[in-house]
């Protein structure tokens, strides 16, 4: 029962007798025990009440199968290669690795001396844990946040958001919400909010809020030299397998896809054409039109070798 209420918020006495194979009677008769043990355990009553651990409680030293330790230690490393802050990643390694029994601890160093990764590891952004576990909250109280924000360009304003999520890609984390200043959903960096206060107005978010569907897509229209309309032959489930949210809008259009992206280089969205092995029209621009000649000529070129 202990197990269960550490690894989870809340749960109810039916589910906790479900889970150990007992009546509710029992799972009373364990919470009694528990604290007779020291350890607080809180009964809620009500429809929606249950049992938790007292908030603040620090368990005893951590007592970790090797099945747990190995599953600690994997995500730790993988969230460093994926652009965790570091710092973070190294010293929570270390506090584990601490209180793990000795031929524990000397089985999970070894893996982390030999563990190596086919993923490119990734520079994360660190954003303030505060502004992090601050906007994580609002967001499930839905609550509305005040903050001051520096864009890109060094500009700082002050702005009141309702958060709809949290989103990490690519070593940064993003949140979206409804930008007050603005009156659109908007996705914010949160390495660049200078300052994040919970609010004290509540909001509804859309019925079909996707945070991560609408990151992806502002990502995809950051500005760059070149405005790119392809249409592609193709339906929009084959498209969408080919082609990542990140990097361009999909539309359905007479004759296939509508494929809507930016593009520094006409050379790059070129080769990216290329690879998808779609037949395609390009709408915009002209340029492009002389881009995929030109790798046509040198791939032609190349074959004759």
């Amino acid at each position: 029962m202990l197990e269960l209420l550490q690894s989870h918020h809340r749960l109810g006495g039916a589910e906790l007798a479900r889970r150990l194979g007992v009546d509710e009677r029992t799972v009373r008769r364990y919470a009694t025990r528990l604290a007779e043990l020291g350890i607080p355990v809180e009964a809620e009553r009500g429809r929606y009440g249950g049992y938790r651990l007292m908030p603040g409680y620090k368990l005893p030293p951590l007592m970790l199968t090797g099945d747990e330790a190995v599953a600690v230690v994997l995500g730790l490393l993988a969230g460093r290669r994926l652009g965790l802050p570091g710092e973070a990643a190294e010293s929570a390694l270390a506090k584990v690795q601490r209180v793990l029994p000795a031929g524990l601890r000397d089985r999970v160093q070894a893996l982390r001396e030999t563990l190596e990764f086919t993923l490119e590891a990734r520079e994360g952004t660190r954003p303030a844990a505060d502004a992090v576990l601050t906007l994580a909250e609002a967001t499930r109280e839905r609550r509305r946040v005040r903050m001051r924000y520096r864009s890109w360009r060094g500009a700082d304003s002050e702005r009141e958001l309702d958060p709809y999520g949290l989103v990490f890609h690519s070593g940064r984390w993003y949140v979206t919400g409804h930008d007050h200043r603005s009156g659109e959903t908007r996705t914010f960096r949160v390495d660049r909010m200078l300052s994040v206060e919970p609010g004290t107005a509540s909001f509804e978010p859309p019925a079909d809020v996707d945070p991560v569907r609408h990151v992806l897509g502002s990502l995809a229209s950051v500005p760059y030299a070149h405005e790119v309309e392809v249409v592609l032959e193709a339906t929009l489930e084959d498209a969408r397998d080919r082609v990542p949210p990140s990097i361009a809008t999909l539309t359905a259009t007479a004759g296939g896809v509508l494929l809507r992206t930016r593009a520094e280089s006409l050379d790059g969205m070129a080769r990216f054409l290329a690879g998808l092995d779609l037949p395609f029209t390009i709408r915009t621009p002209d340029e492009l039109r002389g881009a995929v000649r030109d790798l046509a000529a040198r791939l032609v070129a190349r074959a004759g070798r």
